[in-house]
């Protein structure tokens, strides 16, 4: 599977464009601001329906204008599929497969998986436990419907359950009975998400420190500790001991949305002790973990979106990681760079099938290299 061909209209700084890509390694080049992490920002909006960046859609629109669409094309052994994604000021988002629109957008979660590796991904590290459970949240969604439904619907409960705590604010709660209602939802759909999550962690866990030691070529141990209230205790008696200080609160003390991922290096957590070079392999040795995992779960490899490798990396680390998702166990490969002399060194070396794109100040984008299996061939 992936992803053929890509067509934006008014989105963020392009009013329209059109590129055509290699099954295998794309690269995008060109000064900063002109537009290329843009693209990656579309193609992973064919993926999850919603920007890696933006949560608010109307961010995405080009400047003064009213609407944006994305359209692509995605081969999967010889049949295609055609993806687009529309986005109006006064309307609702619209997703269509091949025309058909669907009833409920995550109907598509799944379809046509990616992973991003971004020099925001900082975030995971420096923000708050939120940060990490999306990030759980993301991986689980990409290969199991029934996780992004229990995460949908235990959110659903949290907010009617924290709405009846304020209800009860400074009285006696005259109804009880509602609140167990919301109790029971809780336990059934946190239980499921917090067996699916340890379940994830566990097997993160030897595949993220194998991709760590090839990247930095340290001796750091490293791992990771998921923490979770209902790893200790019963979700139904944690509700109920936490009552009268819920009540006091005014919202939900106990469950999974208090739950974290500690991010550990030599028994410490690597946002104190960690510099800035091994947080940036810890984040990529755990990305290209969370690629093994969809791709294993899926039964094909997602799509690997590589944003600013450049950005606190040398030349020879940026290069042995191209070199390792440049084999044929990864799939399609999107990578960005603003020195067109050093990514084209890089693949001239490699030898891989690819295609260089190089995109100017007025977004203008030529292909500027094209190296594909069969020219491979016959050299």
């Amino acid at each position: 599977m992936y992803l053929k061909q890509l067509s934006l209209t008014n989105f963020k700084n392009y009013d329209s464009a059109f590129l055509e890509f290699s099954p295998r390694i794309n690269c995008l080049v060109g000064n900063n601001g002109v537009g290329k992490t843009n693209i990656l920002d579309a193609i992973y909006y064919l993926s999850l329906t919603k920007s890696f960046y933006n949560i608010v859609d109307s961010a995405n629109i080009k400047h003064s204008r009213e609407f944006f669409i994305i359209e692509g094309v995605v081969s999967t052994n010889g049949n295609e599929d055609t993806l687009l994604c529309s986005f109006h000021r006064q309307k609702m988002k619209v997703f269509k497969r091949n025309g058909k629109e669907y009833d409920k957008l995550n109907e598509h979660i799944g379809k046509f998986p990616v992973v991003m590796v971004s020099p925001a991904d900082t975030l995971l590290i420096t923000g708050g436990s939120e940060e990490r459970r999306k990030f759980l949240n993301k991986i689980i969604s990409q290969y199991d419907s029934v996780y992004l439904d229990a995460i949908l619907n235990y959110n659903k409960a949290l907010q009617q359950r924290n709405r009846l705590l304020k209800d009860f604010a400074g009285k006696l709660p005259s109804d009880m009975e509602i609140l167990a209602v919301w109790d029971a939802q809780l336990v059934t759909y946190g239980e499921y998400i917090h067996r699916e999550r340890n379940s994830l962690v566990r097997e993160l866990i030897p595949v993220f420190n194998e991709y760590y030691s090839f990247i930095s070529g340290g001796n750091e141990k490293v791992n990771l500790n998921y923490r979770s209230q209902l790893s200790e205790s019963d979700f139904g008696e944690l509700l109920k001991q936490s009552l009268n200080k819920d009540l006091i609160l005014e919202y939900t003390t106990a469950g999974i949305h208090k739950d974290d991922l500690i991010f550990e290096m030599d028994g410490h957590p690597i946002k104190i002790t960690g510099s800035q070079g091994q947080q940036k392999s810890y984040l990529v040795a755990l990305k290209l973990a969370k690629f093994d995992y969809i791709k294993r779960k899926a039964g094909f490899p997602p799509v690997m979106l590589l944003d600013d490798l450049f950005d606190k990396f040398d030349l020879e680390r940026v290069e042995k990681i191209i070199k390792l998702v440049g084999n044929h166990r990864f799939g399609q490969i999107f990578i960005t760079d603003t020195d067109e002399e050093r990514m084209k060194n890089i693949l001239s070396r490699l030898n891989v099938e690819h295609r260089l794109f190089r995109i100017g100040v007025n977004c203008n984008i030529e292909v500027i290299s094209d190296l594909n299996s069969s020219s491979n061939e016959k050299e």
